[in-house]
């Protein structure tokens, strides 16, 4: 069972399956929420139900708007890897749901998104907080068609440490 949001603003409990469009849910949960205090936090938690490995990087939603998402990663042991960075795979997770966030709160409910390619460039070792952004144009779909998003994750210094490309498939009616 999972909380949300309805058009009401009243938190309504319904069965998700994995053929519920989020985007729509996941807006009115963040507009709902950000404003509050601890509201951006709660819905990280949220989303990381959602979305059991996202959870695992502990990364926080600062901004969410249709075409554009903020996501912080701090670091922590369970990111890090032996060379006392933040681990690659860590950084594809943060982008991918940083890209996804960005495309998925702009779509219709009637359109569906899947990854079905990303590639990552390394361009530093991450270490500290690191902020990943995505912005992206939300295309029509009244098909099937491929659109990318690409995701800049930075450090501390604003140094870019990766950039990843998504690319995902929409289909709606």
């Amino acid at each position: 069972m999972v909380s949300r949001v309805d058009g009401t603003g009243d938190i309504a409990a319904t069965m998700a399956t994995s053929y519920d469009a989020p985007g729509p849910m996941l807006l009115r949960t963040w507009n709902r929420l950000a404003p509050l205090p601890g509201g951006k936090w709660l819905f990280s938690r949220i989303l990381g139900f959602l979305v059991p490995y996202t959870a695992s990087i502990h990364a926080r939603v600062d901004r969410l708007e249709p075409g554009h998402a903020r996501v912080e990663l701090r670091d922590h042991r369970a990111v890090r890897n032996h060379l006392r960075s933040i681990h690659a795979i860590a950084l594809v997770n943060l982008a991918e749901v940083t890209s996804g966030l960005a495309m998925l709160v702009g779509l219709p409910p009637t359109v569906r998104a899947i990854v079905t390619g990303l590639s990552i460039e390394y361009r530093k070792k991450a270490r500290g907080t690191l902020l990943a952004e995505a912005t992206v144009q939300i295309p029509t779909v009244t098909g099937t068609v491929e659109h990318a998003v690409t995701a800049a994750i930075r450090d501390g210094q604003g140094d870019v440490v990766a950039e990843a490309n998504v690319r995902w498939r929409l289909s709606g009616s």
